[in-house]
């Protein structure tokens, strides 16, 4: 198995508890907590465009959407309008399911 390497200081991630995993639209990087927030101390902008993935509020929000895209996908809700919302919260719930695939379960708890 190989192991998960943190892109900002290129040390391999040895626990879950240290591991936040991001994404950017369609890019998903694994980090260190330490080394996330310095990744977001350096950021110039005013918006973070990094999305924390697992923990608390990754979970609370993968549920909501899960729930979200199956109304909207599996009723007659809002018609076409609804498909689309349920097209675009199944990409963030994808992100999500392709993140625990590549990155959480390789690390050990």
């Amino acid at each position: 198995m190989k192991t998960v390497i943190c892109p900002y200081c290129h040390k391999p991630i040895e626990k879950r508890e240290q591991l936040v995993t991001v994404s950017n639209l369609f890019r998903i990087r694994p980090y260190h907590n330490i080394c996330y927030e310095k990744v977001e101390q350096e950021t110039k902008t005013i918006w973070s465009f990094w999305t924390p993935l697992n923990g608390t509020v990754g979970m609370i929000r993968f549920v909501i959407l899960l729930g979200l895209t199956l109304w909207f996908l599996l009723t007659d809700a809002l018609g076409l309008g609804g498909e689309l919302i349920g097209v675009i919260s199944l990409y963030n719930v994808m992100i999500h399911v392709t993140s625990f695939c590549l990155y959480e379960k390789k690390v050990p708890k």
